[in-house]
């Protein structure tokens, strides 16, 4: 049987990747995955799996689901607040089903 969740994903430069982890932690999440990302947007053509001496120039692409859509807006929220204006950034949240939602949702 599936349950309603919300999913944040944040693709961003994985130089901020331990501040947006902290407000993920925060929020009272139980987990997240962390994926390379790579593709071309506003900030030109960006690589995210390349290999490179610093990660200061990659991006990440981090995946969270919720179970309420509060919690799925206090994370986008504050992320936007502390690294937009400074950092190439995009949140989106969807609404997805999951199994075993019981295992790793958050309130």
């Amino acid at each position: 049987m599936t349950q309603p969740a919300t999913k944040v994903v944040i693709v961003t430069e994985e130089v901020i990747l331990k501040g947006i982890v902290k407000i993920i932690d925060q929020a009272g999440v139980h987990g997240y995955t962390v994926l390379p990302a790579r593709g071309k947007g506003s900030h030109n053509v960006r690589s995210g799996a390349e290999p490179s001496v610093s990660t200061s120039h990659t991006n990440v692409q981090i995946e969270v689901i919720v179970a309420d859509k509060t919690t799925a807006q206090r994370i986008a929220d504050e992320v936007a607040e502390k690294y937009f204006d400074n950092f190439a950034a995009i949140v989106y949240l969807t609404p997805v089903e999951v199994l075993r939602g019981d295992k790793f949702l958050a309130d």
